[in-house]
C-alpha cells in the first residue's frame, strides 16, 4: 500500500535558467511535491517520528531553489527528487517545478516540468 502526502506551492527565489538575464535578476519558482509513503504507523501512533516531516521537506526544496543555479528546471526537479528520496519513509516522489515568469518570447501563464522518481532498492 502506498499513501500520498502532497505539499503544493512551495515558493522561493532562484537564479536558474539558460539566459544571462535569468541568472542576474532571478525569479520566483514554485514547486509541488507528492510523497509516496506508508502512513498507517504514523496514523496509529500519532507520532511525527513515524512519518515524513513536511516542514523539513519544504525547507529542503527552498534550499535547493535558492542554491546553486542550473540551466534547466529539469535539473532542478531531479535535485529535489533525489533530496526527498534520501528521507526516511519515502518510497517514490513526484516533483513539479513551475517557472511562471519564464521568458519564451510569447505570453504564457506557466512552464513546468514534472518528474517521478523511485527509491533505489537494489544494492
Amino acid at each position: 500500500m502506498s499513501d500520498l502526502i502532497r505539499i503544493t506551492g512551495i515558493r522561493a527565489e532562484g537564479f536558474h535558467g539558460v539566459y544571462p538575464r535569468e541568472r542576474e535578476r532571478g525569479q520566483e519558482f514554485v514547486v509541488d511535491v507528492s510523497l509516496h509513503t506508508e502512513t498507517s504507523q504514523a496514523a496509529y501512533t500519532d507520532d511525527l517520528a513515524h512519518t515524513v516531516d513536511y516542514a523539513a521537506v519544504a525547507a529542503d526544496v527552498v534550499t535547493l531553489i535558492n542554491g546553486e543555479p542550473v540551466n534547466l528546471i529539469e535539473a532542478l526537479a531531479e535535485r529535489i527528487a533525489r533530496r526527498v528520496l534520501a528521507r526516511d519513509f519515502v518510497s517514490s516522489v513526484d516533483v513539479t517545478v513551475h517557472k511562471p515568469q519564464a521568458d519564451l518570447g510569447v505570453p504564457v501563464d506557466d512552464v513546468s516540468v514534472t518528474v517521478h522518481r523511485e527509491r533505489d532498492t537494489h544494492g
